[in-house]
C-alpha cells in the first residue's frame, strides 16, 4: 500500500479543477492584457475568477490580487506595508513559516525595521498578554501572525488578535495558507488587513495564490504600493502576465472547498481522531506536539507526533518512505536539510532526541491508510526492540 499523508505540503489536484483549467491551456490562450478578442475573452475569465474568490471571502474583487503563491503574497503584504506606511517595527512569533520569518529577519538585518517576537509556551500557544505589551510599547507597527501553524497545527484567534491590533493602530497580516479552503473567512467581519491563499494547499494547481489587501486597512491607512513592478496587471498591483489557467484553477478549487467544507471537515477530522486513538493505544510513550491532538485548538488536517526516543529517530521518515508512506518532519520548505524544525526548536522544553513526524490529511485519504501507517510505526519500533535484545 502507498499512503500520502503530507497534505500540508501540497495536495492532489481535484479532477474538476483540471477540467476547468484545460481550455485556458489550449483554446483560450490569449494574453489578457491584449485588447483584441482573444485577450478580452481571457481578461473576462480572470475577472470572473477574482469575483468568485471575493464572493466566497465576503469582500470586494478590488481587494483580491493574484500572485505566484503564498510566499509572494506574504512578501507583498509585509514589505509593501512597511514601505508604504513607513513602519519601523514588526511583531511576529518564532513559529511562523519562513516566508514570514525570514522576510522580517532580513528587513531587520538591513536596519529597515526592529523586530520583536511574541513569547510562546511549551504547546506553542502565543502569550497574548506579551503581544499586548509589545503593541503598547510599539503602537505604530506591523503584526504578522499565522492563522494555522503548518507544522504543529495550532490555530490563532484572528478576531482577538485583530481587535488588539486595531486598539493600537497596528497593521495586521496573517498567513492563512493552511486554513484557506479549510475554514471560512468572512472579511467583512474579520479585523485583518492582509490574508493570503495558495491554491495547491486546497486541491488546486501549484504556482498560484492570492493576496487580500484591504483597500484602506482596518487601521485607516490607504492601499499599499506594489511589490512586483513591470506592468499594469492586477490593477497596477503586480506586474507580469497573469498565470491564467492557474487563476482559474484556484477559483474553482476554492469554490469546491467551500461547497464541500463541512462534509470534508467531518470526514478528515475522523481520520485524525482515528490516528490519535490508535497511536495512544498501540505505541507506548507517544506524544503530540503543539496543540495538534486538541481538535478545538488545532487544524483538523494536521497531527504532529513525537515518537519514543530511539536510535532510528533520524531514519524514521526514510523508513516510512520505504514502506510507501509519505509524511514530513516539518515544513516541506526544509525537507532534505538537517536543520531540524525551527518550530519544534522554539517550543520551551522540547526534547530534540525524540523523532517528530507531521501527518497531514485530505479528503482523498482513507481509514485503511491511517491503519497502515500506525501499524507500520508499531512494527518499526518492535523490530528495533527485538534487535536490541
Amino acid at each position: 500500500m502507498r499512503a500520502y499523508l503530507d497534505n500540508a505540503a501540497t495536495t492532489r489536484l481535484d479532477p474538476a479543477v483540471l477540467e476547468a483549467m484545460l481550455p485556458l491551456m489550449t483554446e483560450d490562450f490569449g494574453n489578457p492584457s491584449s485588447i483584441h478578442a482573444h485577450g478580452r475573452k481571457v481578461r473576462t475569465v480572470i475577472e470572473r475568477a477574482r469575483k468568485t474568490v471575493a464572493t466566497l471571502l465576503h469582500t470586494s474583487p478590488a481587494e483580491i490580487f493574484f500572485t505566484s503563491g503564498g510566499t509572494e503574497a506574504d512578501n507583498t503584504a509585509i514589505r509593501s506595508s512597511i514601505e508604504t506606511y513607513g513602519l519601523k517595527h514588526a511583531i511576529t512569533s518564532p513559529l511562523e513559516h519562513h516566508a514570514v520569518l525570514h522576510t522580517l529577519e532580513h528587513l531587520a538585518s538591513r536596519g529597515i525595521i526592529k523586530l520583536s517576537l511574541v513569547e510562546v509556551d511549551e504547546k506553542g500557544r502565543l502569550n497574548l498578554a506579551h503581544l499586548e505589551e509589545l503593541l503598547r510599547t510599539h503602537p505604530d507597527t506591523l503584526v504578522s501572525l499565522m492563522h494555522g501553524n503548518n507544522e504543529i497545527g495550532n490555530l490563532l484567534d484572528l478576531e482577538t488578535v485583530g481587535n488588539l491590533c486595531r486598539e493600537h493602530n497596528a497593521v495586521f497580516h496573517s498567513d492563512t495558507v493552511q486554513t484557506m479552503g479549510h475554514y471560512r473567512h468572512d472579511l467583512q467581519q474579520l479585523p485583518v488587513d492582509f490574508i493570503v491563499g495558495s491554491a495547491h494547499k486546497f486541491h488546486g494547481p501549484k504556482g498560484v495564490g492570492f493576496l487580500y489587501a484591504n483597500a484602506n486597512t482596518k487601521s485607516g491607512r490607504g492601499p499599499i504600493h506594489p511589490f512586483v513592478h513591470g506592468g499594469p496587471q492586477e490593477r497596477n498591483m503586480r506586474g507580469g502576465t497573469e498565470n491564467v489557467y492557474g487563476i482559474v484553477g484556484l477559483a474553482k478549487a476554492l469554490e469546491i472547498a467551500y461547497a464541500e467544507m463541512d462534509q470534508h471537515r467531518q470526514y478528515i477530522e475522523s481520520l485524525k481522531v482515528r490516528m490519535i486513538d490508535q497511536l495512544r493505544g498501540k505505541l507506548d510513550g507517544v506524544a503530540f506536539n503543539g496543540c495538534s491532538d486538541d481538535l478545538t485548538q488545532s487544524l483538523y488536517t494536521v497531527l504532529n507526533v513525537s515518537l519514543p526516543s530511539s536510535e532510528m529517530s533520524d531514519m524514521l521518515l526514510f523508513n516510512l518512505d520505504i514502506a510507501g508512506i509519505s509524511a514530513s518532519g516539518g515544513s516541506a520548505c526544509t525537507s532534505g536539510s538537517n536543520l531540524g524544525s525551527h518550530v519544534l526548536s522554539a517550543l520551551p522544553g522540547n526534547d530534540a532526541d525524540r523523532g517528530a513526524i507531521r501527518f497531514s490529511f485530505s479528503k482523498y485519504n482513507t481509514p485503511e491508510e491511517v491503519d497502515y501507517v500506525v501499524n507500520t510505526l508499531v512494527e518499526l519500533f518492535q523490530r528495533e526492540q527485538e534487535a536490541v535484545k
